[in-house]
């Protein structure tokens, strides 16, 4: 808390409101009195209004920064396991030896699904997109958990983000299972986090999958860099409906609906689709100029990011892991011919540069992605999966700060003032 104030003058008043500083970033207006005076902030899209206190992940777009706890991204991908992170998120520091172990025993013992919930998929039709299938059964999981839905209850929070980071790769590898037709394939607790969601995703009971360990470990980097990003739609919408008492399945089932939407988790899936529009390597210049022409409406997906205006710091290690997997599988598809062009126009072209234009991490794990064999309609669903310890995290914070109210914003009405209504009799 800063002495700094701001004073806003609305018509004969005049109010005085405290300056908030946080450990980094913008300050804020504590604008919470306003409504006292009889009026109301106005902020569609909450661009520039915050709406909570949080201390577990820290963003300067200007500046390509993003932290964890206080840890760089690029560090935490390039020298951490994805649980390490989680434990991270979740408990608010790096774990010792003793306590990741102990976390990671945690989350393998419940990677497990109830039998039940094979029957659930069941009732979706086989061409159901995966993430209106985990939408549902990531909701369905409170049906099972009846003891533990107490949400003010620490230990059984805990519980529950448990349950989540442990069983989502389990649902996740389930929907593709389930889109084309294969078994359903059990986790395994003698593989790792990644190599257990390879191992269910592309295993089949005729024969034995071998993981490479460069796929594994490009995994297990996609779900570091996708782990949590602050306050974004899908954040907000989980903290907004945990801010009603809602129980941990349901908010996080709400924050697979919000990150369904093409303007948020489909990004990279955009990507590949732009990739196939393009088609071919001799076909990118044609692109490059329609990019450049204002009046033309093509955009190229995957550049470019709305939140860092210099470069994406995930990009950078996404980029390693992604001619990594490249030249381990050695795989012929035109469309990665037109990707690794692209990326090549784009780190050389001085338009892109100017523009701050660079390959963002969803151009690079989509890219990924799509090498090793998870088909586009997937690929939400892993970002879901990624994203839920984040999710998780959020929850727990905000249901473990004091004074916590539910979520109620305001509007700007425009509709009818107050009109007589006749009765259609009449």
């Amino acid at each position: 808390m800063s002495n700094k104030t701001a004073t806003l003058k609305a018509g004969d008043v005049e109010v005085e409101f405290p300056i908030l500083e946080g450990t980094e970033g913008h300050p804020v207006i504590d604008v919470r009195a306003l409504g006292a005076h009889g009026y109301f902030t106005f902020d569609p899209g909450f661009m520039a209004t915050g709406s909570c206190e949080s201390a577990i992940t820290f963003i300067d777009g200007a500046k390509g920064i993003l932290l964890h706890r206080g840890f760089s991204i690029e560090d935490l991908a390039r020298d951490a396991s994805f649980l390490e992170v989680c434990h991270m998120l979740l408990h608010d520091k790096a774990p010792n030896s003793e306590e990741y172990n102990e976390f990671k025993e945690t989350i393998t013992r419940h990677t497990m699904v109830h039998e039940q919930v094979n029957m659930f998929f069941h009732g979706f039709r086989n061409d159901a997109h995966p993430m209106a299938m985990l939408c549902g059964t990531v909701g369905a999981l409170s049906s099972f958990y009846h003891s533990d839905l107490d949400v003010a209850d620490p230990d059984q929070r805990s519980r529950s983000a448990h349950r989540l980071i442990a069983k989502m790769p389990t649902l996740v590898a389930m929907c593709y299972k389930y889109n084309i037709g294969q078994p359903f394939v059990y986790p395994r607790n003698d593989l790792s986090y990644a190599a257990n969601f390879l191992n269910m995703m592309f295993s089949v009971p005729a024969e034995e999958y071998v993981i490479s360990p460069a796929v594994e470990r490009a995994m297990d980097r996609i779900f570091i860099l996708h782990a949590d990003h602050e306050q974004n739609a899908s954040t907000s919408t989980v903290r907004l409906a945990g801010s009603s008492g809602a129980n941990p399945y349901a908010c996080i089932a709400a924050g697979v609906a919000s990150l369904w939407g093409p303007a948020h988790g489909g990004a990279n899936e955009a990507c590949l689709k732009m990739l196939e529009e393009i088609g071919t390597v001799d076909r990118i210049p044609e692109f490059i100029a329609r990019a450049k022409d204002k009046s033309d409406p093509f955009r190229l997906m995957g550049f470019g990011h709305r939140v860092y205006k210099n470069h994406d710091p995930r990009a950078t290690v996404m980029r390693e892991s992604c001619h990594e997997v490249l030249q381990e599988l050695n795989v012929e598809n035109p469309l990665l011919d037109v990707a690794m062009e692209l990326e090549r126009i784009a780190l050389s072209d001085p338009y892109f540069a100017e523009k701050k234009l660079f390959p963002n991490v969803d151009f690079y794990s989509g890219i990924v992605l799509s090498a090793i064999g998870i088909p586009t309609n997937m690929f939400t669903c892993i970002f879901a999966l990624a994203r839920t310890v984040g999710w998780i995290s959020h929850w727990h914070e905000m249901m473990s700060q004091p004074g916590q109210k539910i979520g109620r914003p305001r509007q700007l009405y425009t509709g009818h003032s107050k009109r007589e209504y006749t009765p259609i009799k009449k």
